[in-house]
């Protein structure tokens, strides 16, 4: 093992406990069924306005509920949601850097590098709020921020949720790929019946059945391209985590001892 790999196995010591680990998975589950909504419910009389009102009304209860229980836990104090603070501030204007252009997103590393530090909470908070904020930076408000937000925050639960393994960087880049294809697959499912047009074999079809669509959604997906476009994402949120982990974590862990972030139960 290197010594990068030995340092920082001994220093990701901010476990998350067994009862936010319980709240994460039920705000996972409630975010995904959200994204996934067309392959159960028709769309019928649905619009993208409406929608993402209800999410968005939805959204933010979530995020009251994992401040609240990150505090309660000891996991953030005035200190640490500073820090919170200064990150998403930070995303915000890397996410700049990219735009989404050609695939291109500078966002997910930090949220998948801070949520694999601090636990899932903290990721998930991060994520949302990083969204939130480079929309206030960008003028990026439309019916598809609130998804953005809450595909943003499963990647930082689910880099929380990450094993603690030697080989750091390699853990973070495998666990990038895979968020990349899953936020650009949630971000189109979202939206398909109202962007898919109507009458085509790739087009949502009302009442069809869940195998049915999900199969007219991966030829959706092959034909549009949507695929390239999350490739993307993968490969220049891999690069920046194989460039910036060891600097990152090492910088972050020592932020968050400053903190006083505490160390959970498992």
């Amino acid at each position: 093992m290197d010594a990068f790999a030995k340092k920082q196995v001994a220093q990701l010591r901010f476990r998350t406990s067994l009862r936010e680990r319980i709240l994460m998975g039920a705000v996972s589950i409630a975010a995904i069924s959200i994204f996934v909504w067309p392959l159960f419910v028709s769309a019928a009389g649905a619009d993208e306005a409406s929608l993402a009102q209800t999410i968005f009304t939805l959204l933010m209860p979530c995020l009251l509920i994992v401040l609240a229980l990150e505090f309660s836990n000891g996991a953030l104090n005035s200190r640490s949601v500073a820090v919170l603070g200064v990150l998403t501030a930070v995303n915000a204007v890397v996410r700049m850097l990219g735009a989404g252009t050609a695939g291109i997103e500078t966002v997910f590393f930090l949220v998948i590098i801070a949520g694999y530090v601090f636990g899932s909470g903290f990721g998930f908070l991060l994520g949302a709020a990083s969204l939130f904020a480079s929309a206030l930076l960008i003028g990026g408000f439309g019916p598809w921020l609130p998804f953005q937000m809450m595909a943003a925050g499963l990647i930082g639960i689910g880099a929380g949720m990450l094993p603690r393994f030697r080989l750091t960087r390699l853990v973070l880049i495998g666990y990038a790929i895979i968020a990349s294809f899953v936020y650009g697959a949630l971000m189109t499912l979202w939206n398909w019946p109202f962007i898919a047009g109507a009458g085509t074999s790739v087009s949502y079809a009302p009442g069809a059945g869940l195998m049915a669509n999900l199969e007219r959604f991966i030829a959706y997906e092959l034909v549009t391209g949507g695929l390239l476009w999350d490739a993307g994402r993968a490969l220049t949120t891999c690069v920046l985590i194989a460039l910036t982990a060891p600097a990152l974590i090492t910088t972050l862990n020592r932020a968050a001892t400053r903190a006083g972030f505490g160390k959970g139960a498992d």
